[in-house]
């Protein structure tokens, strides 16, 4: 954090729209406990009625391009949040009580880890807040509940059904090895080599939600595996 810097030439970011509230399933990655620094978190099941006084932060070109705490690329230049306990992705509305600003964000990332601050905000959202100078802020952060069907609890991610999505079937079983070891750390999933005959299948899994599985999928097939194909579990006896 201490060598983190704004973006040069940066574009004006003052004109990017406020992150748009909709219904979004909990992402699978981000949203168990974990630990940092010697500190345990624990995820809250909702964002409901969330409501927090206290220093936000910013975090810029640094960290730019690199993997949010749900497997996102982190865009300086959107509209979004690292926060240590909401659930992700998660709204929020964050007002600067030095100056009454206010901006949407989309919380993606989990931060900040300096003692007292609440929040970390993208560098877009900081800017609209006007606290880039200042690099903190006295903020209130209201978090901003959606309900609806599409928004499962958090519970709902440890479904007992297992989903998988299968890439390539080769006889090179070490070039599928390397590849599964490059895929695994870039979707933070693991995966399996089927042996059929001298076949071998790679599928990175398991997802243990459906509507994930599906989202995969389709960055899969985008990301360069247009022939891959979600492999159902089995049907019960």
């Amino acid at each position: 954090m201490a060598d983190d810097t704004a973006p040069s030439n940066a574009p004006d970011v003052t004109k990017v729209e406020d992150a748009q509230p909709r219904p979004e399933p909990f992402s699978r990655q981000g949203n168990k406990p974990y630990t940092v620094l010697g500190k345990s978190y624990t995820v809250l099941p909702t964002n409901q009625g969330y409501s927090k006084r206290g220093v936000a932060s910013w975090y810029g070109a640094k960290f730019h391009g690199h993997l949010t705490s749900n497997g996102e690329r982190y865009d300086m230049y959107s509209m979004t949040a690292a926060h240590k306990t909401l659930p992700l992705p998660s709204y929020a509305k964050v007002t600067n009580l030095d100056n009454n600003k206010q901006v949407i964000v989309r919380v993606n990332d989990r931060g900040p880890f300096h003692g007292g601050r609440i929040i970390d905000l993208s560098y877009a959202a900081a800017a609209k807040l006007d606290m880039l100078k200042t690099g903190t802020a006295n903020v209130q952060v209201d978090a901003i509940y959606i309900s609806g069907p599409q928004v499962p609890q958090l519970a709902g991610l440890d479904s007992k059904q297992e989903y998988y999505i299968q890439l390539l079937a080769s006889k090179d079983k070490a070039r599928l090895a390397a590849l599964a070891t490059e895929l695994e750390a870039k979707h933070q999933l693991k995966s399996r080599l089927q042996q059929q005959g001298d076949l071998y299948r790679l599928q990175l899994g398991p997802v243990g939600q459906l509507t994930l599985a599906e989202q995969l999928l389709q960055s899969l097939q985008a990301d360069g595996y247009p022939q891959s194909f979600l492999v159902m579990p089995p049907k019960a006896e």
